[in-house]
């Protein structure tokens, strides 16, 4: 079972955008490490937050009310109603700190509530209530447009999955200072992921007193293979072969992407440019069936002779009808 991010925020399914940033102002404050030191407060905050930025954008949320979590950090199918035909992958950037401040306009807004001269008088005010009462932050911010870089991944990463670990640098915001700052992202790449997909970490881009950080956005793109072309889930090979092979028969061995060689016998067939052999699950796995894999499809390239002897000729045109 996948987190239910209504159920960590205590809504309901049909909570509208007041609603969400309602549940989450109240809970992020309430279970904030800086002021809450009880056990499992940390990680409680952690949930809040991805559950907030989650439910917080519109296709987000639609692809999970459709897929649950599972499908939005594994992958929507392409030409999925309403996501116009590509994939869409979600990994929470694991910082909360970075939602909270966001979504107050400060790292610690405690602070204010908690310096008093010595004419104060009087009951001290919540500061969970009184920030409460304040709204969300400014909504005059406006997000930064998405930062795209392309990943290329080989054939044979594709095949068994891999984790990517990329270097990115920012600015962010230290005591209202910019700073360079470099981080590491982890992309794991999912057996079978086509060209196109795409992994997003939310407002991982420069931070800025006035604006929202943009998402990051890696792009899986193929890494040109030596041997194999991809088509789809299907990886298509080219075997060379001469004029007599083709007409008098042979044997050629066809390599595996998964490594070793298959041996395929036409000694009592004849070899046309059309011919193809296709073979099974010897491709790429299916992204949303990682256990069915694609067929390796054989493609021949005959090669004629540039000239023949007379002699040549005149027995050819004497056999062949």
């Amino acid at each position: 079972m996948g987190k239910d991010y209504y159920q960590i925020l205590g809504i309901s399914k049909n909570s509208d955008d007041d609603e969400i940033k309602k549940a989450y102002r109240k809970l992020a404050l309430k279970y904030h490490p800086d002021k809450n030191k009880s056990p499992g407060a940390e990680e409680k905050f952690k949930e809040v937050a991805e559950a907030y930025e989650v439910l917080s954008d519109k296709k987000k949320r639609d692809i999970y009310d459709s897929y649950g979590e599972e499908g939005l950090k594994g992958g929507v199918p392409g030409g999925s109603p309403g996501f116009n035909g590509e994939s869409f992958t979600y990994t929470f950037h694991g910082d909360p700190r970075a939602t909270f401040a966001q979504f107050f306009g400060n790292t610690n807004p405690f602070q204010e509530f908690f310096v008093f001269d010595d004419s104060f008088q009087g009951e001290m005010e919540d500061p969970f209530n009184s920030l409460f009462s304040r709204g969300s932050a400014p909504s005059s911010k406006k997000q930064d447009p998405p930062i795209e870089y392309d990943l290329y991944v080989s054939l044979e990463e594709v095949l068994s999955g891999c984790r990517k670990t990329m270097r990115i640098t920012r600015k962010v915001l230290r005591n209202s200072r910019l700073e360079k700052e470099e981080k590491m992202l982890t992309i794991d790449v999912k057996p079978g992921w086509k060209a196109g997909t795409k992994v997003t970490f939310p407002k991982e881009g420069d931070q800025g007193v006035d604006r929202i950080p943009a998402d990051v956005v890696f792009i899986i793109r193929d890494k040109p293979h030596r041997v194999f072309k991809r088509e789809g889930s299907d990886i298509k090979y080219t075997v060379q072969i001469s004029l007599k092979q083709a007409l008098c028969g042979c044997t050629v061995n066809i390599p595996l992407l998964s490594g070793g060689n298959l041996t395929l016998d036409y000694k009592r067939e004849i070899i046309g440019p059309d011919t193809v052999k296709r073979i099974p699950r010897q491709g790429l796995p299916f992204p949303k069936e990682p256990s069915k894999r694609g067929e390796l499809v054989v493609n021949f390239d005959i090669r004629f002779p540039r000239e023949l002897p007379q002699k040549v000729k005149n027995t050819l045109t004497e056999i062949l009808p």
